[in-house]
């Protein structure tokens, strides 16, 4: 009588599971290279101006601009062509993911830490306090966009902090409905009464023991909500609102394409920072869902095999 070699189980911690569910997707691991490559790309802007000797502000009309005028298009002197002003698009579209970058995640950090901090409050004590945290989430939620916007703009003048500090108020408030959801449905299981049968402050039931049980929400909105900051941040620098010019931005770089209409003579003024653009979003909002599906196996549809 044989007998079969006992093969050997491997326990394996929530972080492996999770890395393993995220490598079965070649979409992810696409979308992670890309944003990968992205960042790099942002970092090494210095290193790109030093390589090509072209500033991302610095006007080369002699070399970057046509007999008539017009900008250059690609060549081996400047490889992504050259503006309106003759400056070197390629430089520009490294700071331009910089500013790209640092507004979608430190926006997107901040607005998250402000929803889960309202979020946590609403949902855990309930009663009047519930209802007037809830009622300013649907006021945000109603103030016209664009219309706050530009009025904050006439007021203070457009800068990098406006720009962030407009973002983080239009968008902590998804992250706050989702958490206050989440925490009145936890603050009635059963470790939570246990805890404070036990002495437990609300301060540290809601640190200590309920937070710990709302990472996975945390982590997939925060992730999702980069590249709707990344956006936010575009759309304010196309409408002049964000950062400065003569800083670089991908909003402002389309912006001075349209405004010119230079997209009829030199379309790649629209097509590389407009590509960017996308791809940059679409990697987070593919990377967001993975997160969601990795990190939450039982949310995902269960395929069944044909009989």
């Amino acid at each position: 009588m044989s007998t079969q070699a006992a093969i050997p189980v491997i326990q394996r911690g929530s972080l492996a599971l999770t890395l393993r569910r995220l490598g079965r997707d070649p979409a992810i691991i696409a979308a992670l290279v890309f944003i990968v490559l992205v960042v790099l790309f942002a970092l090494s802007a210095p290193w790109i101006s030093a390589l090509t000797g072209h500033s991302a502000i610095e006007q080369y009309r002699d070399t970057g601009l046509s007999e008539m005028g017009l900008p250059v298009a690609p060549n081996a002197e400047f490889l992504f062509g050259t503006d309106h002003l003759g400056r070197d698009v390629l430089v520009r579209l490294a700071y331009g993911a910089q500013v790209s970058l640092t507004v979608g995640v430190l926006a997107a950090v901040v607005a998250a830490l402000i929803g889960i901090t309202v979020g946590m409050v609403a949902g855990y004590f309930g009663g009047w306090v519930d209802t007037v945290l809830s009622r300013a989430m649907d006021l945000v939620m109603s103030v016209p966009f664009l219309l706050c916007a530009l009025a904050l703009v006439s007021v203070f003048g457009p800068s990098l902090s406006l720009s962030i500090g407009v973002i983080v108020f239009f968008s902590w408030t998804t992250m706050g409905r989702v958490i206050r959801g989440q925490m009145m449905s936890l603050r009635r299981q059963e470790f939570v009464e246990a805890s404070r049968s036990l002495g437990a402050g609300p301060l540290s039931i809601m640190f200590i023991d309920i937070l710990p049980n709302l990472s996975v929400p945390i982590i997939v909105y925060t992730t999702m909500m980069i590249p709707g900051s990344i956006v936010f941040e575009a759309t304010l620098s196309f409408l002049g609102m964000g950062i400065v010019p003569p800083a670089p931005s991908w909003g402002g770089m389309l912006a001075d394409a349209a405004g010119n209409s230079l997209y009829l003579v030199a379309s790649w003024l629209v097509l590389i920072p407009g590509l960017a653009l996308l791809f940059t979003t679409l990697a987070f909002n593919i990377l967001g869902d993975g997160l969601r599906d990795a990190l939450d196996p039982r949310g995902r549809p269960v395929r069944r095999k044909p009989k």
